[in-house]
């Protein structure tokens, strides 16, 4: 049974200009919520919509309309919606349903995965290549940028780049299918926006959001979005990559990690989150021991349970460490934490007060908790 009531190929000229577009995302496979947030126009009107085309156009059920919005050209298959006929919010969220999910990740050895497949980057400058524009946030990369950061003082004899580039579109890309996710213009190289899921980005997103928590006072969403932005590193980022950019951006993505590590043990210490905190800062100051401010945090945390002994004892070994390994003593805020331990200056060591759930009054208790936060 055929799916469509009209003969020949079929044509949308009796619908409005709007049910267009809804048959058009129809099309492209969106649902009504999808669909109305793409048009700014209710749900509830999507269905009024819907309804509207079928009886119009005489068509059985939703499949047919797919049917239909391809047959009379409104989707063409492989190449998403014409834009003729779409809104430019419809045809972003259809442009982002149609093409296939590509994430890359730095936050540890370089990959990516299109549609949850793992893909070949090729070789380690090329993969460094599309690592530099995966870090370049949406902007674009000159040849003398890729060059420098790449190969440094050693510049390749021939201007590789354009191949590189060339080979990870087609990496990047699903055989014919959507446009490369590459593109090229007079300042360089970047990634298309909106088109690549880049997991770095994700993690400046969940710093937002933390911030936000922050400043509301809710030390549990402060914790839960430092947990999820930490889940996110793999290992070493961009770990195995030559050049100075790679070398750089790991040494900053290392302390980025480092940093929100500590801001989430430090909200937990603050929640009275003891026990899973101090196993936390040992495995740390295992890994650092030459961090101060993380033997520091140690120390207070193993005061506050009772355990001054022990957190004398991690001065103690971060005072050796230092002096073995850089021949320098412990600073003032290391000696500043030992010397109020020795005096049980709980205030001073900003041990009078634990939180167990946001504020009533967000906006008062977030700074007072920010300024303690930033003095610990």
């Amino acid at each position: 049974m055929p799916t469509t009531a009209t003969t020949g190929r079929p044509t949308a000229t009796a619908l409005g200009h709007q049910e267009r577009e809804v048959l058009q995302a129809i099309g492209c496979g969106l649902r009504d919520d999808e669909i109305a947030a793409a048009l700014a126009i209710p749900k509830d009107a999507v269905a009024g919509h819907v309804a509207r085309i079928l009886a119009r156009l005489g068509l059985r059920d939703r499949a047919a309309a797919i049917v239909h919005a391809f047959d009379c050209g409104l989707v063409v298959p492989g190449h998403g919606p014409r834009s003729r006929t779409a809104g430019p919010a419809a045809r972003a969220a259809i442009g982002r349903a149609a093409a296939p999910e590509v994430r890359i990740s730095v936050l540890g050895p370089l990959q990516a995965w299109r549609d949850g497949r793992p893909l070949d980057l090729g070789h380690l400058r090329q993969q460094a290549v599309l690592a530099a524009l995966a870090l370049g946030a949406g902007r674009a990369v000159s040849q003398r940028e890729l060059l420098d950061g790449i190969w440094g003082l050693e510049p390749p004899l021939t201007n590789v780049i354009p191949v590189y580039v060339y080979r990870l579109r087609k990496a990047l890309r699903a055989g014919d299918g959507p446009e490369p996710v590459i593109e090229h213009d007079r300042c360089g190289y970047r990634l298309v926006p909106g088109a690549v899921d880049v997991d770095v980005v994700r993690v400046e997103r969940l710093l937002a959001d933390i911030t936000r928590a922050e400043r509301a006072g809710d030390a549990a969403e402060a914790v839960r979005g430092c947990a999820g932005a930490l889940d996110l590193f793999r290992g070493e980022p961009l770990a195995g990559l030559p050049g100075p950019l790679a070398e750089l951006e790991r040494m900053r993505l290392t302390e980025s990690r480092l940093a929100l590590m500590q801001r989430k043990l430090t909200w937990q210490l603050r929640m009275g989150q003891h026990p899973q905190a101090i196993a936390e800062l040992y495995a740390l100051a295992g890994a650092h021991p030459l961090n101060e401010p993380v033997a520091a945090m140690l120390m207070r945390a193993l005061y506050r349970t009772g355990r001054q002994a022990d957190a004398l004892t991690v001065f103690e070994r971060a005072r050796c460490r230092l002096a073995e390994d850089l021949g320098v003593g412990p600073s003032r805020m290391l000696h500043s934490t030992y010397r109020m331990i020795l005096r049980g200056d709980e205030a001073g060591l900003g041990l009078t007060r634990s939180i167990a759930a946001p504020s009533t009054t967000p906006g008062a208790r977030g700074g007072e908790l920010l300024r303690s936060c930033s003095a610990s």
